[in-house]
Formats: structure tokens, C-alpha cells, sequence
């Protein structure tokens, strides 16, 4: 697989990104043969020797870090060697590219985090990896984080559905006309949502 990581848009202090735990949550998916981090020209000699060590390309941009990684991450599409690409961002400035690869069959990965992680790039992509909140990646803090959002999910369904059939059984019956009037409200009220 390919990991194309947008430096500006991921590796900041505030999200304390480990690279390492980066590697070893796709680990699951298969060997990353590709690794580039996208950097543009005030990014640090510290922060581009800390990259390389780790054993990732960093590719210094002069121009627009993400049209350099587009267009890489489009070369790579014909790349018969690579069936996945992995996009580190949170950006929705790469969806053309994604879309492309996933036109051409890869298997497209989405990690990123909060706040701004664009719900367009994790629609598209076939698995999203998000950073936490304390914002290192931990796989198993994150399967259990997902475990419990599906159960309260499934929990708060299941209490609605409760409720919806107790106010059923208790209304007064109504008119045709008193009916009309609340299946239009109801329309209305699932609109604003």
C-alpha cells in the first residue's frame, strides 16, 4: 500500500501524531511499500530528520502541499503493485484523486481527525481510521470507542422504538383531517433536521 500523509493538515501539535501507531493501525490492511509525508518549505530540519528516521519520504513542497500529493496520489493509481492507497488528512481537497482511484479498483483508506475531518473523504473511502481525541492512535481504545457508539446506538433505537409504541397505544384516535395535518407537520419536522 501507498500512505501519502498531508503534513500541514496532520502533523500539528495539537494532534500529537505518532507515526509509529500510524504504521501500526495499517498494519491490518498490509505492508505500506509507499510512504511520503507531504511538507511544505517552513517546515522544520528537526521535523524533516524526524520523518526520514522514521522511514517515510518527506517531500518538501514550495507550492501547494496538496496538488503535490494529488497528483502523486494519481500517478500511483497506475502503480500495478499498489492495491491500496492510504490518505493521512482531513482534507476534501483530495476527493477527485480518491475517486479516481477508486474508479481504477483501489482500496482506498482515510485516516484523520477532529475537529474538520471531512465527511466526504470518509464516505468514499472503503475504512476510515480516525485519531482519538486524546489524538494518539491506539487501535484498541478505537475498536472499543466504535464498540460503544454502535451499542449506544442500537440502545437509543431501541428505547425510542419503546417510547414511539407507549405514545401510540395512549393517544385519543383521531381524525382523517387531524391526521393530514401531523403527517405534513411531521414532514416538516423531518426536513429541519
Amino acid at each position: 500500500m501507498a500512505l501519502l500523509i498531508d503534513g500541514p493538515n496532520m502533523l500539528r501539535k495539537e494532534f500529537n501524531v505518532d507515526l509509529d501507531k500510524v504504521r501500526d493501525a495499517l498494519e491490518q490492511f498490509g505492508d505500506i511499500v509507499v510512504g511520503r509525508v507531504y511538507l511544505n518549505q517552513y517546515a522544520s530540519d528537526k521535523l524533516i530528520e524526524a520523518i526520514a528516521n522514521q522511514g517515510f519520504e518527506p517531500r518538501i513542497s514550495a507550492g501547494d502541499v496538496d496538488v503535490e500529493m494529488a497528483v502523486d496520489g494519481t500517478e500511483l493509481i497506475f502503480n500495478k503493485n499498489l492495491d491500496t492507497l492510504v490518505y493521512m488528512t482531513r482534507d476534501a481537497d483530495f476527493l477527485p484523486a480518491i475517486r479516481k482511484a477508486k474508479e481504477r479498483g483501489k482500496q482506498i483508506i482515510v485516516v484523520g481527525a477532529e475537529p474538520g475531518f471531512s465527511t466526504a473523504i470518509q464516505n468514499i473511502a472503503d475504512h476510515v481510521i480516525r485519531v482519538e481525541e486524546d489524538f494518539e492512535l491506539d487501535k484498541e481504545k478505537l475498536e472499543q470507542k466504535k464498540r460503544e457508539r454502535e451499542h449506544s446506538i442500537s440502545s437509543s433505537e431501541s428505547a425510542s422504538e419503546e417510547n414511539t409504541e407507549v405514545q401510540k397505544n395512549s393517544e385519543p384516535k383521531k381524525s382523517s383531517t387531524d391526521s393530514f395535518k401531523d403527517g405534513i407537520s411531521n414532514s416538516i419536522n423531518w426536513l429541519k433536521k
